[in-house]
């Protein structure tokens, strides 16, 4: 692949980690929302249904972000063994450490955000 076609599939891959992390920080801060106002109070079908919401909202968000990630790290490797490079893709490659940080943090903000939003439901 060309440097020019490598920094269009890091474009995209950023964009999707991005876009990636919308819906599950829009819906956790919603559901800390609803549980001010009464969620953790509400029937249990009702606080089953959130919590499986929750947990599908960011099963599907960790696993857009890891794809992301990894396609990531893939064109970091293309970028590297290319013979010239200009000036942003030896950028790209010098703050790639940044994509483990998307791959393994994120996912693991969620799920103790998650664990956190099941106590507060349930308990």
């Amino acid at each position: 692949m060309t440097e020019s076609e490598l920094l269009t599939h890091w474009a995209s891959a950023r964009w999707h980690i991005i876009i990636s992390q919308i819906a599950p920080t829009l819906l956790l801060t919603a559901t800390v929302g609803m549980l001010a106002a009464g969620l953790g109070d509400s029937d249990l079908p009702v606080r089953l249904a959130a919590a499986g919401i929750l947990l599908a909202s960011g099963l599907l968000g960790a696993a857009a972000q890891i794809a992301a990630a990894n396609e990531g790290r893939a064109v970091v490797t293309e970028l590297r063994a290319l013979e010239s490079r200009s000036a942003i893709a030896d950028r790209i490659i010098a703050t790639s450490r940044g994509i483990e940080i998307v791959r393994v943090v994120g996912p693991a903000v969620f799920v103790l955000v998650f664990v956190a939003l099941l106590w507060a439901l349930f308990l």
